[in-house]
């Protein structure tokens, strides 16, 4: 409090009928109960938030700044208020942070923490849901191409604006799945959103969800554990409020039914090879990580199939740029991606990645490491097929989400 500091968390910006928009500080690691929202005469003050300087040096920057007074009293208001909220760091926070890991810990399964919000929360309304919204109206229901399905590449957009594609992803595995009776493991990769101390996290804990619990394969989740050379278990509480794992789980038991499977819930954070740019096999720890992934898929055989739950790009005011997309910008944005995505499905890892990370900043795909991840586990290069792109824009300012799903298949 003497000299405050954020936590990392998730900074969007939205419309707002008062002040025309407004800063939305969003705890990706499920501790804080809620949002914080800030107002634009706020924002200078909370940006210095930093832990450099404290609330009198920072009134008087920011009085600096705007040509106007400000009282250290109100800077130390909202450095209360946030710290209260448990969006600094600090005794309060670590408090809370102890006491939901421990709660955590002794789970016996991951609850589904989106359900009844992003997706519906009630098994028969869930199941039309799905069946009707997304694999039906893809139209991909009895769909098949020849060989085997290794692998899936699916949205992780809230349900209810992926619904076509997911169900492009999942009407493709269940058609292929009719005819397979080997599979029974998913390896499920999903895109961190909450910040990671390791490069991967894994969690050994069933994920729950309205149809029923998808179980771990505990095996192969600690043969990872026991390759690894960093502790995979330090950001296991990501995948407490981590809706990229959660979303796959769901269409995963839909389409799965009674029939007996497990997943090997995998988060893919990577983030300091995102930040510096460099391919993640240059990292001695992630290089061996992924080569027990790959050898732990190798000894299974048939019997694996990869997931990734990850979305493309996010550009538009909510997430920093200026102005929305245009009808050529959306163009270009989709060239953009398409290459990218063709690079995926020539399942070619080290160029799917050098191509994203060249203008991650501008395209912010936050789908970059666990696509990568599951490029790099593919075993024998299988074909990968395109099978729905699309760009989700935003009714009040235009920002656009956009998203895939692929299928590989031998």
């Amino acid at each position: 409090m003497v000299r405050p500091r954020l936590r990392a968390v998730e900074t969007i910006v939205v419309p707002d009928a008062r002040h025309g928009k407004v800063l939305v500080l969003r705890d990706t690691q499920g501790i804080a109960a809620g949002h914080a929202v800030l107002p634009p005469a706020l924002i200078p003050i909370v940006a210095r938030f930093t832990g450099r300087l404290t609330c009198t040096q920072i009134a008087r920057e920011v009085a600096h700044e705007l040509g106007g007074e400000v009282e250290t009293a109100v800077v130390e208001d909202i450095a209360m208020q946030l710290d209260a909220g448990l969006f600094l760091e600090g005794e309060t926070f670590a408090r809370a942070l102890d006491r939901v890991r421990s709660d955590f810990a002794q789970l016996p399964s991951r609850p589904a923490s989106h359900a009844g919000g992003a997706y519906p929360g009630e098994r028969v309304e869930l199941t039309e849901y799905i069946d009707h919204a997304c694999i039906r109206a893809s139209k991909s229901r009895g769909k098949t191409s020849r060989g085997h399905l290794r692998a899936l590449i699916s949205p992780h957009i809230d349900p209810w604006r992926g619904a076509i594609g997911y169900g492009h992803a999942y009407g493709a595995l269940a058609a292929s799945l009719a005819g397979d009776e080997d599979v029974d493991t998913f390896v499920v990769l999903g895109t961190s959103h909450a910040p990671m101390s390791a490069p991967f996290a894994l969690c050994r804990k069933g994920y729950e969800t309205p149809l029923g619990t998808m179980p771990v394969d505990e095996a192969f989740v600690d043969e990872l554990a026991a390759a690894a050379s960093f502790d995979p278990y330090a950001d296991e509480l990501n995948h407490k409020r981590e809706h990229s794992i959660e979303f796959q789980t769901v269409f995963l038991k839909h389409v799965l039914g009674e029939r007996r499977a497990r997943i090997v819930p995998i988060l893919a954070g990577l983030g300091a090879e995102q930040a510096s740019g460099h391919a993640p096999r240059t990292t001695a720890p992630v290089a061996r990580f992924l080569d027990a992934l790959k050898e732990g898929i190798a000894k299974r055989g048939k019997r694996v199939v990869l997931v990734a739950g990850a979305d493309m790009a996010h550009v538009g005011p909510r997430f920093g740029d200026p102005t929305p997309h245009d009808a050529t910008m959306r163009a270009d944005l989709e060239r953009v991606d398409r290459v990218s995505l063709d690079l995926a499905a020539r399942s070619d890892a080290t160029s799917f990645w050098e191509d994203v990370a060249s203008d991650l900043d501008e395209r912010r795909v936050c789908g970059l490491a666990p696509i990568f991840s599951l490029l790099d586990a593919l075993p024998s290069n299988p074909r990968g097929e395109l099978l729905h792109y699309e760009q989700n824009i935003d009714p009040d300012d235009g920002s656009i989400v956009s998203y895939a799903s692929l299928v590989f298949r031998d």
